[in-house]
């Protein structure tokens, strides 16, 4: 498992709130609900999305919300 990192510049703070704003309309849901699903219920924004931000933020909009999807369902997150 990776090591948790820290949001370290604008851009990853960026990519962050893509990441959970895209999830939140594909999911039908407040933007809040996924960023407590990211930090509170699982360590997906510093564990995963902070750390694969140089691969994770070259892909498409679609290839970036089914990867965190299928991240979720893997960690038995919900929303």
């Amino acid at each position: 498992m990776m090591a948790d990192k820290k949001i370290k510049d604008s851009r990853e703070l960026e990519f962050a709130i893509f990441c959970i704003e895209n999830v939140a309309v594909k999911l039908g849901v407040n933007a809040e609900r996924v960023y407590q699903a990211f930090t509170e219920k699982s360590n997906i924004l510093n564990g995963y999305i902070v750390p694969e931000y140089e691969v994770l933020h070259t892909q498409s909009r679609e290839y970036i919300v089914d990867d965190l999807l299928n991240v979720m369902k893997e960690r038995g997150v919900e929303v």
